[in-house]
């Protein structure tokens, strides 16, 4: 084996989901791009990494709600490009032709172009590690989306693509919590 430089250790277990974000701020509704995602257990709880460095974190930690919206890989230019400027000086609704959608559950929009949306309230910030727990309220799934295949950053400017799903429902069932 050829030996990793430490510092991209991070490569190896990545690509989770790459998600945008809305939140509601005192100026406007706002996007960000999330790489660093999280499921905490098979109850509707999830965290995202953000902190302070991004302009939609005082929404964030102010109003106590997000959406977090699933973009597909016909969307990766756009994701990119909400993860490369500000809202602080860019409306990124109208920058990107993206539509918002009014939140049923929380004061965040969900985007119409994505594959599934969820609405969530923040429930903890952990500072130490610039972790947002969150509770999913509602989420939402457009059937008709074409394109289904979600994005996953590896962390160096490149992107994994989900492939062909594999089938082992029947071998995890004990596993598997009742209703999925």
């Amino acid at each position: 084996m050829r030996q990793l430089p430490l510092s991209k250790a991070f490569t190896l277990i990545e690509p989770g989901p790459v998600v945008l974000v809305t939140t509601h701020g005192a100026q406007q509704d706002n996007i960000m791009t999330i790489s660093w995602t999280m499921v905490l257990d098979f109850t509707p709880v999830l965290a995202i990494t953000t902190g302070e460095w991004n302009y939609s974190f005082a929404a964030l930690r102010d109003n106590k709600a997000c959406v977090i919206a699933i973009p597909t890989v016909d969307m990766l230019d756009k994701v990119v490009g909400i993860g490369m400027c500000s809202g602080a000086d860019t409306d990124k609704f109208v920058k990107f032709n993206l539509t918002a959608v009014s939140g049923r559950m929380v004061n965040a929009p969900l985007i119409k172009e994505c594959l599934a949306n969820i609405e969530c309230n923040v429930v903890d910030i952990v500072k130490a590690h610039n972790i947002v727990v969150l509770e999913a309220v509602a989420a939402y799934i457009e059937p008709a989306h074409k394109e289904k295949r979600m994005i996953h950053a590896v962390g160096d400017g490149t992107f994994i693509v989900d492939g062909a799903r594999i089938d082992r429902r029947k071998m995890m069932a004990a596993k598997i919590p009742y209703g999925v």
